[in-house]
């Protein structure tokens, strides 16, 4: 089931996918304790709702889960003042991370419960300088194997043109690896 956060009457198609954009929600409150997650996709979607806080660096950040289901994942993201490298443009590090967070998000809806997971590889190409505006990084699993995955990442304007296109090798970690990740 692909669950969305999307303004009400705005449409998207996500690769097939139509979702609805709906008001945003609360993020919750967190405890600033690591509690052990329930099946990754049933926390993923407590995040989306506003049940449960988002992961520290998407606050710090301001990143926005928009949209998930199993191997894909939409993140928002508003580029600001506050981002810029000394140059002045939206520091790679923040693209990544948008990236990053999009590709986690996609690979951890993967993953079975008792099951969790850690980024081997992660590889960025910066097409386009961003100032200022809004970002939407859209994450999708490329190839699922038993431990070792591939996911994609293609960062988008508000004009709909690719600034950047990250990749990350991903594996599934079980039994006592696992635990407390």
């Amino acid at each position: 089931m692909f669950i969305s956060r999307l303004a009400p009457g705005q449409r998207e198609t996500l690769e097939g996918i139509t979702t609805r954009r709906r008001p945003e929600q609360g993020a919750g409150k967190g405890t600033g304790k690591m509690n052990p997650m329930p099946k990754p996709l049933d926390a993923i979607h407590r995040v989306l709702r506003g049940e449960a806080p988002p992961p520290p660096i998407a606050t710090l950040l301001g990143f926005t889960l928009m949209a998930i289901e199993s191997g894909r994942a939409v993140v928002a993201f508003e580029a600001a003042e506050r981002h810029a490298n000394p140059l002045g443009t939206l520091h790679g590090g923040v693209l990544c991370d948008l990236a990053d967070l999009a590709m986690g998000w996609a690979y951890a809806a993967t993953v079975a419960d008792g099951e969790s997971f850690t980024t081997l590889e992660l590889k960025i190409n910066f097409l386009r300088p961003v100032w200022e505006g809004k970002l939407l990084a859209v994450a999708r699993v490329i190839k699922g194997g038993r431990t070792i995955g591939l996911v994609e990442c293609d960062v988008t304007d508000d004009q709909d043109r690719l600034v950047a296109r990250a990749s990350s090798t991903c594996m599934t970690l079980r039994g006592d690896v696992a635990k407390g990740r």
